[in-house]
């Protein structure tokens, strides 16, 4: 990644070649930990000045129309809160000259109360291109800290770094951008608290109840502990207010992923659960059930909450959740799964939820109605929740959105994986405000991989499987067969999957890795991979954990019935190639002996042998004839399940433990080869 610093800039196209989109993201810490920010975005032409106020996005407008500009919203991280932002570079009007991006403060706060301000930029796959640091805020309670814009054709980053003491109404204004205070308004640089406003529906004592909630003493039972079953006790940590009373540190809690010493008799005695997963008896209860512990969880976690919704365009506030609700529709009600509502400064964010589990799949005329009654009602979105999982160029549901209408609709798809993979972040990783959340969320959890629940992942590799497969194994199958383009479809989704599953475990994201240029037509790549798994018989995948430089290849072998998980390994310049041979059996002590290493020689592939063979004998893995070593490749091998199935059985199963085998075996206790200093005799 290039660091370079306040007022210079640099060509993204210098930097990456899939630049067409960007994620930006903004980071800060804080002593206390509980200093935060606000972010927006501003579209302006070459004047300097936004074309109209919906070129203006923050919180109560987070999503561009064109999808040019998305607030992804705050992610947990070890120090603090990143908050990302998608910016689809091919998506921006021509008459958009430049892309600023900002952060304000409230109640008072100012940037100087803040350390490590940091932007940094980049590409789809998470691989950071250039980074920023601001060093020399104080009294500010607004900043630019960058900006995209044009230069011909490409587009570039500069660092900024300009603060401002008006707040974001004094960097609006100079945008462009016409603010009305309204009567009263408390939440200004002035530092006045936040107003308390009563949501539709409350009455005057819950207004009440959640103003002494929120100014309570923080430092009246300053540590307690809460019983966590099979879980060691836990510190129960004060909650942090916002803006209303003494700040304190707020620390994360996490729970450990084994449990404590239990005190039950034996292994019959099964702990309690808040949310039992009894023998259902239909998918409609499972789906009834699922969505109300989601749903409940989601509003009483507000990591959660705000983690599952912020891509979906909702305002960071306070969440209410509901199920059942009847809404209108002709002469015959209609009943979503559930409904979310957040409110921030008086404002509404609706979403209508639509729930499948156990497989089954989602029903375009049903998410169809619920999409025309929202744009009815005046809601912004539906989300559709189930065992799938989304592709970009591929919708999980058919469904047609009237951009006629005044008020567009936004419909988003959230996977049960999606949803275990970020609850697992949250209790295992990165930790949240208290340990009552942090059993809350293991009880989700719980429920959630329990076997009755219905909520798995991605388990089903559709109806063209077999077929494909049986056409493979007789060499009947033709290129140009559509069947064969729903199978790369569905193994995408198993790679998303794996990933998802990998990374929680983990706690760092594990994303897919894609060759293809930014802006290629999806459809397009999956078409050649569909020629490829005709004429060769193989589903291929490269996936990257955050944070290394290897990448995993993954390689489903349909007519062997074998996956193959493998990661090269380069050599050191200028080492000699028997001491990095020795070096690097040293480094692969505990992986299996199965493992699979070959040695790579310029243009071509040297010896190999599994790891049993070679441990005794390193000196079989060098190059014959003087060739150059260029580096090194592990492999491991796995036969494949063949059933298509409606749980995580036969061939999703099978790829899934085979790259969770080779992390676990192989790259974990992989570090890196360094060639050593010394003289050849």
């Amino acid at each position: 990644m290039q660091e370079i610093q306040k007022g210079a800039n640099v060509g993204l196209n210098a930097l990456s070649e899939d630049v067409g989109s960007v994620v930006v993201s903004l980071s800060w810490t804080s002593a206390s930990g509980a200093g935060d920010a606000d972010v927006s975005v501003l579209l302006v032409d070459e004047s300097g000045k936004i074309r109209s106020e919906n070129d203006f996005y923050f919180y109560n407008n987070p999503a561009a129309p064109d999808g040019s500009v998305q607030l992804l919203g705050k992610t947990p991280t070890d120090s603090g809160d990143e908050d990302r932002i998608g910016v689809d570079l091919t998506a921006v009007p021509k008459d958009v000259a430049r892309i600023v991006v900002a952060a304000s403060q409230y109640g008072g706060a100012r940037f100087g109360d803040l350390d490590d301000l940091r932007m940094t930029v980049t590409d789809r796959s998470g691989e950071p291109l250039v980074g920023f640091s601001i060093n020399d805020a104080s009294v500010e309670t607004a900043f630019i800290f960058g900006e995209l814009y044009r230069r011909g054709e490409e587009w570039k980053f500069r660092a900024v770094g300009q603060g401002y003491e008006t707040g974001l109404a004094g960097l609006a204004t100079d945008f462009g951008v016409v603010v009305e205070e309204a009567d009263g308004a408390a939440d200004s640089s002035t530092g006045a608290p936040d107003a308390m406003e009563k949501a539709p529906g409350a009455t005057d004592e819950d207004l009440v109840r959640e103003t002494v909630e929120n100014a309570a003493d923080p430092v009246a039972d300053p540590v307690g502990t809460l019983d966590v079953p099979g879980e060691p006790a836990v510190p129960v940590l004060p909650a942090q207010t916002r803006g209303r009373s003494a700040r304190t540190t707020r620390k994360k809690v996490t729970l450990p992923k084994a449990a404590g010493k239990t005190l039950a008799e034996n292994d019959s005695w099964r702990p309690a659960r808040l949310f039992p997963v009894p023998a259902l008896k239909s998918d409609r209860e499972r789906e009834v059930r699922a969505t109300s512990v989601l749903l409940a969880v989601m509003a009483q976690v507000p990591e959660l909450g705000r983690r599952l919704t912020a891509g979906f365009g909702a305002p960071a506030g306070r969440m209410q959740t509901f199920t059942e609700v009847s809404l209108p529709h002709g002469e015959t009600p209609r009943r979503p799964d559930g409904v979310i509502r957040v409110e921030r400064a008086g404002k509404l964010w609706t979403a209508l939820v639509e729930t499948k589990t156990n497989g089954n799949p989602l029903k375009a005329e049903q998410v169809q109605e619920y999409v025309d009654i929202a744009a009815r009602r005046g809601y912004e979105a539906v989300i559709t929740l189930s065992n799938d999982v989304a592709l970009d160029g591929a919708p999980v549901v058919d469904v047609k959105i009237d951009r006629r209408r005044k008020h567009k609709v936004s419909l988003w798809h959230l996977s049960w994986a999606e949803v275990t993979h970020q609850t697992q972040m949250l209790i295992r990783h990165e930790g949240v405000a208290n340990a009552a959340h942090a059993w809350l969320l293991q009880e989700l959890l719980e429920y959630l991989q329990h076997e009755n629940s219905g909520c798995h992942g991605f388990q089903n590799m559709g109806p063209s499987w077999v077929p494909v497969r049986r056409g493979i194994d007789d060499e009947t199958l033709t290129i140009g067969d559509p069947r064969a383009v729903e199978v790369v479809e569905s193994w995408e989704r198993l790679i998303r999957q794996v990933c998802l599953r990998l990374g929680g475990e983990l706690g760092q994201k594990a994303l897919p890795v894609q060759r293809a240029r930014r802006g290629s037509d999806p459809l397009a790549r999956r078409v050649a991979a569909a020629e490829r798994l005709c004429s060769e018989g193989r589903l291929t995948a490269e996936l990257r954990i955050e944070g290394t430089e290897r990448v995993i290849a993954v390689t489903a072998d349909l007519r062997t019935a074998k996956v193959r998980t493998s990661v090269d390994v380069p050599a050191p310049a200028g080492s000699y190639p028997l001491s990095t041979t020795k070096r690097l059996l040293r480094l692969l002590a505990d992986a299996p002996a199965d493992l699979h290493v070959e040695s790579l020689v310029e243009g071509t592939n040297g010896p190999r042998g599994t790891l049993e063979r070679l441990r005794p004998e390193p000196a079989d893995l060098l190059p014959k004839d003087g060739a150059q070593l260029t580096g090194f490749r592990l492999t491991l091998v796995k036969g494949t399940g063949t059933t298509r199935g409606n749980a995580e059985s036969g061939f999703i199963r099978s790829v899934d433990d085979a790259v969770e085998r080779f992390h676990h075996g192989v790259l974990a206790h992989l570090g890196t080869l360094e060639a050593r200093p010394g003289r050849r005799g």
